[in-house]
């Protein structure tokens, strides 16, 4: 109960979303990332790319998570039984976050297996808030450096060796020593600078 999977939703996507970060650091794709022929490390400007690339339509992408989320919550607050039509619940769910004009006749109430029957009932917003924690996490690797010892030490005593002994916003701060801040996901995500 007090590890794996059993610890709060969003605190048990941190461990393995924060390691996705370095996918596109340089120092850390400078240890194995090199031309097969000629042995070069991968240039800054593929680095950028990648990174350009996986930032495209973040905007977008995060809004759509958002709808996701109060698509969860408009089904998990209902007082009373539903008899309506689905499309129709979900559109009204969706309006605050939607952009786009949804694809007709498709539902995604009805497919939504993390929500229906993955264990995420009410809770599926978690995964919007585990990529501010990760991004926040990583955002004190790059100041002290992604292969800091003193940071990795206190990732490791803080929050991967925890669990669920302890609240999880208590063990984030005495990792980072402040809340979370969403500031560092939209740096993360070109939306600011």
């Amino acid at each position: 109960t007090m590890s794996g999977t059993s610890v709060y939703w969003d605190f048990v996507e941190l461990p393995s979303q924060i390691m996705e970060n370095f996918a596109t650091e340089k120092e850390f794709l400078n240890t194995f990332a090199r031309h097969y022929q000629t042995g070069e490390p991968i240039p800054a400007e593929l680095i950028q790319k990648i990174v350009d690339a996986s930032n495209f339509n973040v905007a977008y992408a995060c809004l759509r998570q958002v709808s996701f989320g109060l698509l969860d919550m408009a089904w998990y607050t209902r007082r009373e039984t539903f008899d309506g039509d689905v499309r129709a619940y979900e559109k009204e769910a969706w309006k605050k976050a939607q952009v786009l004009l949804g694809v007709e006749d498709t539902c995604m109430s009805v497919q939504f297996s993390h929500i229906m029957a993955g264990g995420y009932s009410a809770g599926y917003y978690s995964y919007k808030w585990a990529e501010v924690l990760d991004a926040d996490a990583f955002s004190l690797f790059k100041e002290k450096g992604i292969f800091n010892q003193e940071v990795a030490a206190s990732f490791r005593e803080y929050i991967l060796s925890k669990g669920g002994t302890e609240h999880p916003m208590t063990l984030y701060k005495r990792f980072r020593g402040q809340e979370p801040s969403i500031h560092a996901l939209l740096k993360r995500n070109g939306i600011i600078n």
